[in-house]
């Protein structure tokens, strides 16, 4: 059978490690696809770098234009990033009749509607296991190993950057700035590392994994997001102490309202598995009415950790090119006329448990005033702790876990407590998760 020709656009760390697992695997990829897969074409800008990693034996530009134009490549891999360019060149190719394979999760997030509604008119193929979550294969567990099941909820680690500066601040009690610098130095977080901390990154992968569990468009733009740059250490020690982690969650849930599309630091059980998910590393778990709660951990970042989900993409539209496209998986699971207009709940709407920290006055009475705002508001509480002022101090922390109750209930008790003459500054409040059924 005639090889798979590529266009690789990008051969920078990913791009590098899909060239040299193709390369090193090419024979194993071979027997699964049941024909050769090769990188014909390479655009990058770096012209020197490609060629130091290619060995100057695959033809070579620096005009990405020349790869998606090219009548020989069949498939376009897109690892450039972005939302401008990375969009045109992906709609030229799919113009071209060529499938695209992409590990561009924010393209897909912002513009994945038109390109899926482009690459179906056009019949071929987008593919995106790379997007999500590096090598754990959460698209296809979603697309096609759950597809019995009716998605309840699926709740993520889904940013290493993010993961590793919660472990550290757990494990060494350091501060977020302190860090944050540390993942700079290591290479963990960009010079600017916004979209990672404040958790935009995370928002593009649940978006993309909510619009397949629940069969849906993507919604990025309705996505509530939450970082960790306002996560204070003490929070973290006092939910340890109270038999919790603190991770920066994506969690989207089907309820009777809507869907719920969230990220923010999360309070989960130390007892659950994806609360001793540590370092960089990424899960999901995701509850599927049929099999209950699910499992998937592994390196969300890395060239050969997301080049193995390229080629896995590479080798999967190498088997679909032989199938009608009307026979195909899905690009988002659910043929396209059966996707739903779900709503997309706004954040005062959704319901959760919370974690509170008040600064109180140590004096008779205070606790009676905070739990009757609570009761007022049809706030029951599942437990509290009261830490001992500091000496030559009269204010103390109480910190309080609820159980579930909408947010808007939270935001209007949260208001009267900070209103109250013995409550000094603000109050943190950190939502919790199960994650159990």
């Amino acid at each position: 059978m005639k090889p798979l020709n590529v266009g690789l656009l990008g051969i920078g760390t990913v791009g590098g490690g899909t060239f040299t697992v193709l390369k090193r695997n090419q024979d194993e990829i071979a027997r699964r696809a049941g024909r050769a897969i090769n990188i014909v074409k390479v655009a990058d800008r770096d012209l020197e770098r490609a060629r130091q990693i290619t060995g100057g034996n695959i033809a070579l530009t620096d005009d990405a234009f020349d790869v998606v134009n090219d009548p020989n490549v069949d498939v376009v891999v897109e690892l450039i990033g972005g939302y401008t360019l990375a969009k045109e060149l992906v709609l030229k190719a799919i113009e071209n009749g060529k499938h695209v394979v992409t590990a561009n999760k924010a393209l897909l997030a912002v513009h994945g509607n038109e390109i899926f509604a482009a690459a179906e008119k056009k019949g071929v193929i987008v593919a995106y296991e790379a997007a999500v979550a590096g090598g754990i294969p959460i698209i296809k567990a979603l697309r096609e190993g759950l597809s019995a099941n009716r998605i309840e909820w699926i709740a993520g680690i889904i940013n290493g950057t993010t993961n590793f500066i919660l472990t550290e601040m757990r494990e060494k009690g350091l501060d977020f700035a302190d860090v944050l610098k540390e993942a700079q130095r290591l290479g963990y977080a960009e010079a600017d590392p916004t979209f990672d901390v404040e958790g935009i990154d995370a928002a593009h992968k649940l978006t993309i994994m909510a619009a397949i569990g629940f069969g849906m468009p993507m919604q990025f733009d309705k996505a509530y997001t939450e970082g960790i740059s306002n996560l204070q250490g003490e929070d973290i020690r006092y939910a340890e102490e109270l038999g919790y982690g603190v991770k920066l969650l994506g969690i989207s849930k089907r309820t009777d309202k809507g869907v719920e599309l969230r990220v923010h630091p999360t309070l989960i059980p130390e007892k659950r598995l994806i609360a001793n998910v540590n370092g960089a590393m990424n899960a999901v778990v995701v509850k599927g009415d049929a099999v209950g709660p699910t499992l998937y951990y592994g390196a969300g970042a890395g060239a050969e950790p997301t080049a193995s989900a390229v080629v896995a993409d590479l080798v999967d539209v190498s088997r679909a090119q032989l199938i009608d496209a009307a026979q195909r998986v899905p690009m988002l699971a659910f043929q396209s006329s059966e996707l739903a207009t779900l709503a997309i709940l706004p954040i005062r709407e959704i319901n959760s448990a919370y974690y509170l920290r008040l600064r109180a006055l140590d004096k008779p009475g205070v606790l009676a005033e905070v739990t009757k705002v609570l009761a007022d508001r049809a706030i029951s509480i599942d437990a509290m702790m009261q830490k001992e002022p500091a000496d030559g101090e009269d204010a103390a922390d109480i910190i309080i876990l609820t159980h579930i109750t909408i947010e808007k209930n939270m935001d209007a008790a949260i208001a009267e407590i900070e209103a109250l003459s013995a409550i000094s500054g603000k109050v943190t409040r950190l939502r919790m998760e199960e994650l159990g059924r």
